[in-house]
């Protein structure tokens, strides 16, 4: 089957990263676990045998009808766009993987992250600028708006790299694999929408100084109050730095 450019399909086929990738899914029967874009099954095929409960997601219909004859009735697939599906219906402790189209990974990270009460851990194959950002520490060149809402939901660790030799047909890309494991007892902002409006407004305008960038929201005074250096940059503050920014401006809206 030749691999759809609407659908951003690269199918893995080297069996050393997909080896490495089935001992870090290391499916067990009691796990409950979805496969975002399966593909031809590449990775599935490690998992199908395990006894888990094992559901795939697939928007290709032809690739549906193929993954439906090779397994059967072993497991559910659900002929759906991923971006559209209400996770929290599949219970808790849900695990979450999968080859995430690279046009679409970004938004469905966030609408992942939407349902973190639910999920117990996400382990993807998506771009390596992607997974650079969303792991990269305050301070460096990479750290930013996703850097920050992936960590305000999780603890993101790269696993490793993956050449685009590894896949057909190659990506322009390199590419990573990352595991994001949600927090048991996160930091949590009073305003989400605060918050992302604060961190989206300050990385938009990246090189001027807090001062001005979250100027739309705070004063000096009112950011130097929770112990903010306004001459720093929004690359330079952590993510606890803008949920103090964001509590303020949220406690600011209720008087």
């Amino acid at each position: 089957m030749v691999a759809r450019k609407r659908f951003g399909q690269h199918f893995l086929h080297d069996s050393s990263v997909i080896g490495r990738i089935i001992d870090l899914v290391h499916a067990l029967p009691e796990n409950n676990i979805i496969e975002i874009g399966p593909g031809r099954g590449a990775i599935t095929d490690g998992l199908v045998n395990s006894g888990c409960n094992l559901r795939l997601v697939e928007i290709d219909r032809d690739l549906v009808l193929e993954l439906k004859k090779k397994y059967g009735g072993k497991l559910e697939i659900l002929t759906t766009d991923a971006l559209k599906l209400n996770y929290g219906n599949f219970g808790n402790c849900l695990r979450v993987i999968g080859n995430l189209p690279y046009n679409i990974s970004s938004p469905i990270l966030f609408k992942l992250f939407g349902y973190v009460s639910h999920i117990e851990d996400m382990i993807f194959m998506l771009q390596k600028e992607v997974v650079d950002r969303i792991c990269a520490p305050c301070g460096t060149k990479n750290y930013g708006r996703l850097s920050i809402m992936s960590q305000y939901y999780c603890t993101a660790e790269k696993m490793f790299d993956v050449a685009p030799e590894a896949f057909s047909p190659q990506p322009k890309v390199n590419s990573a694999v990352i595991k994001l494991i949600p927090h048991d007892n996160p930091d949590r902002s009073q305003s989400l929408i605060c918050l992302k409006n604060i961190v989206t407004g300050a990385f938009s305008q990246r090189r001027k100084t807090i001062r001005n960038a979250l100027k739309p929201w705070l004063n000096q005074e009112q950011l130097a109050s929770i112990g903010i250096d306004t001459t720093l940059r929004p690359e330079e503050l952590s993510l606890k730095d803008f949920i103090k920014c964001a509590d303020l401006v949220w406690e600011l809206q209720q008087k």
